[in-house]
């Protein structure tokens, strides 16, 4: 099956059309192509067919454009209903956005490589896949939300071709559509350097000073800037006659596919500038900021005695796989950041473009902006730091445009909510994102597969005991072992702490260990090593709550109940059940209680993880006289 975008939007099966239903049916089916595999929600769905003012019978429209496709489409594709959307697995079936980004991003490392021939050969074969404007008959919300970024694609394939073509000397052929193409996009730098140096090399000194001119008074007019430094350097190579000429392919060498390839690059680059965000072959050798020519590599190493978490380890490949991203939650301590560097570190090969991290969590706890880190990424992508775009927004239009010609692996740590992530996903193509955070918000992010974190199972918090102090000091004592994997309640951080320091104290013996963490009262401060502390992440974590909450949390600590109901929180803080139960949730989302639920019953029951339930009561001493929750 042949299923395309790059024009109006069409399935052939077997040679002959598939018959599609208006606008609307050809908006469904090019959306659930675009998400590639992930699930698209029934919300976004319905607003890409209608906008923000859906009809009344929105929901069974959609159905029965879904329903359509599966029977004209057949079989072949994996059309299903999956959660509260639709998920499209094309199987072997040939999609020419696909098809365009890989040739795209093939030819485009030819063209780094300085295989120019190859280059233009592929590249060719990459634009010929368009039979007109992508999309050209879906809605108007699906045009506005996908079709600037394929655009994008195809002027960043064509600009590549182009300079294929120049390095191969072919630099009259190129001019007439060159002209048209600079007349279209009066601003895009680059394609306005192609033009000069294409003019140039056929003798036209004056016309392509004329048309730097044209750019100047453009760039100026419509974005109040000035032109590029590339930009610049090209009018300046033009004026004194010092633009470098393009280099002829060599006859008797030719590449696998048989076709002429060049010989080595010119001294200096024959490509016309780049554009914000696209150094040029020039830039990635002599721009400043340190990232140019490089693949970005930012992943920390993960841990090397990593214990357990097979199962979690396999379900965040599985979901990258499934070109899903993958977000890991679990309490403070679960050892959510260990989890992503695994599964990053595993799948590592599958981004050969890099791979991008942020902890999103500053040194005082707080969450990072956005902004600040998109600085980051931007530079590790090649954009030198004076041409950052100041606002945020625009950081973020840059990003995604970036990250659509590669397959990367981004990595987000400690964020603390969606509103944050958002702006660093990728917009779509070949990248995946893994989040680590300990708060439900982070749930709502769509396309996503949550991989929940918990205590580890006893033989896994013994064998991470041994595998940091050594197995023979615990076999030696394996029950002091177990006590101390409880005491920690078998949490990876608390675990680490305390094997760290009994390798730490050579003299100790498991059981001098275990019987320093039996007292409640000191077990914290024994929890505690160099920059390690279990108290850190749970402060995190509640100072991320409003003040009731905080309240709430030392108060119910101290009564010292196995479980709570809404029932008795509302005893307890002196308020209403809605609103004490209200509480209890915001405590769990922020993985401070555990909620869980008995047959038979429909009051959901609450409790402290003891280590957790420590740290409470250390917030709300006993003997400080607190108001009751209703009048704080």
């Amino acid at each position: 099956m042949d299923l395309k975008i790059l024009g109006p939007v069409s399935a052939e099966l077997d040679g002959r059309a598939v018959a599609l239903d208006g606008s609307k049916q050809r908006t469904a089916l090019a959306a659930l192509l675009l998400a590639h595999g992930k699930v698209v929600p029934d919300e976004r769905l319905t607003a890409l067919l209608w906008g923000w003012d859906p009809p009344a019978t929105s929901t069974n429209q959609l159905y029965t454009y879904v329903s359509r496709l599966r029977t004209r489409l057949g079989a072949g594709l994996g059309l299903e209903r999956h959660g509260p959307g639709y998920r499209m697995d094309i199987g072997d079936a040939r999609f020419d956005w696909d098809t365009f980004r890989g040739l795209a991003d093939t030819g485009r490392a030819a063209l780094r490589a300085g295989r120019y021939a190859d280059a233009e050969r592929l590249l060719d074969d990459a634009l010929a896949l368009w039979r007109g404007p992508a999309l050209t008959d879906v809605t108007e919300y699906l045009a506005e939300a996908e079709a600037p970024r394929m655009e994008e694609a195809r002027l960043s394939a064509l600009e590549n071709h182009t300079e294929a073509a120049l390095a191969l000397g072919r630099h009259t052929d190129l001019v007439p559509g060159l002209t048209r193409q600079v007349t279209l996009h009066p601003v895009r730098e680059r394609l306005r350097g192609q033009l000069m140096t294409a003019l140039f090399r056929c003798g036209r000194q004056a016309d392509a000073l004329a048309v730097y001119e044209e750019g100047r008074r453009a760039l100026a007019e419509d974005l109040g800037i000035d032109p590029g430094p590339a930009l610049r350097t090209v009018h300046q190579e033009i004026l004194t006659g010092t633009l470098a000429s393009a280099q002829a392919p060599e006859r008797d060498r030719t590449t696998s596919a048989g076709r002429p390839s060049p010989a080595a690059a010119p001294t200096q680059p024959c490509a016309a500038p780049a554009t914000a965000g696209t150094p040029s072959r020039q830039g990635a050798e002599t721009g400043s900021g340190g990232w140019q020519g490089l693949v970005p590599a930012m992943l920390p190493a993960a841990p090397g005695d990593f214990t357990g978490r097979a199962a979690e380890t396999r379900e965040g490949l599985g979901a990258l796989r499934d070109h899903q991203d993958v977000v890991v939650t679990g309490a403070p301590g679960t050892g959510k950041s260990a989890l992503a560097l695994r599964v990053a570190e595993h799948c590592r090969a599958g981004f050969p473009e890099g791979q991008l991290y942020a902890d999103l969590r500053t040194a005082d706890g707080g969450p990072r902006a956005p902004g600040e880190v998109l600085g980051w990424f931007l530079r590790a992508l090649g954009v030198v730091p004076e041409q950052l775009p100041a606002t945020p927004d625009e950081r973020v239009q840059l990003y995604r445009t970036l990250l659509a010609r590669r397959r990367m692996l981004i990595v987000l740590d400690n964020a603390s909510d969606d509103t944050q992530v958002r702006p660093l996903l990728p917009g779509g193509g070949g990248s995946r994102t893994v989040v680590t955070g300990v708060g439900s918000p982070l749930a709502s992010l769509e396309g996503t597969r949550l991989v929940r974190l918990g205590p580890m199972e006893p033989a896994e918090a013994s064998a991470l005991l041994a595998a940091i102090v050594g197995p023979g000091r615990l076999a030696e004592a394996p029950e002091a072992a177990a006590r101390i994997a409880e005491f920690c309640d078998r949490l990876p951080l608390a675990l680490r702490i305390a094997a760290a320091r009994l390798a730490a104290h050579p003299h100790w013996s498991a059981t001098r260990l275990a019987d320093r963490l039996a007292p409640e009262g000191r077990r914290l401060g024994e929890l505690r090593i160099g920059s390690l502390d279990v108290r850190t992440g749970l402060s995190v974590a509640l100072s991320q709550l409003d003040r009731r909450a905080r309240s709430a949390f030392g108060l119910l600590a101290w009564a010292g109940l196995s479980a709570l109901t809404a029932g008795d929180a509302a005893a307890l803080l002196g308020t209403e059940p809605d609103e004490a139960e209200e509480l209890l949730e915001r405590l769990a989302d922020a993985r401070l209680l555990e909620a869980w639920s008995v047959a038979g019953d429909a009051r959901l029951r609450y409790r402290f993880m003891p280590l957790v339930g420590l740290f409470a009561k250390e917030q709300h001493p006993a003997s400080v006289p607190e108001p009751t929750l209703a009048a704080a």
